[in-house]
């Protein structure tokens, strides 16, 4: 599936409060944030409870919580007016321009 695609398909779906206005960007950025919480959580749980071993039942549930963050990254895309696919091109675009000059790691947005 392309992300464009994804992200028609996955809005289909969609029903939350303040849709198209800064309460539903807030909506779908609070809930973005929630989601890439509890794939870190199942993660760190890994590590507490599972001696950091990972099942295939552990990676099934982390891989339904990245499901959900590309859901909220599509509401949120969706919100600003952006497409999935334009994001992922200029992401690729900055990280290559990064590592063509030798500034891949580090920090800073402006680099």
């Amino acid at each position: 599936m392309h992300l464009n695609e994804f992200q028609r398909d996955a809005l289909s779906t969609a029903i939350y409060p303040g849709q198209g206005e800064t309460t539903g960007l807030a909506y779908a950025a609070l809930g973005l944030a929630g989601e890439a919480g509890e794939v870190g959580n199942k993660v760190k749980k890994i590590l507490r409870d599972d001696d950091g071993i990972l099942t295939e039942e552990k990676a099934e549930q982390i891989a339904s919580e990245i499901g959900d963050v590309l859901w909220y990254a599509a509401a949120v895309a969706e919100e600003i007016d952006y497409d999935l696919a334009e994001i992922a091109t200029g992401v690729v675009r900055k990280l290559r321009d990064r590592q063509e000059r030798g500034v891949l790691a580090g920090s800073g947005d402006k680099r």
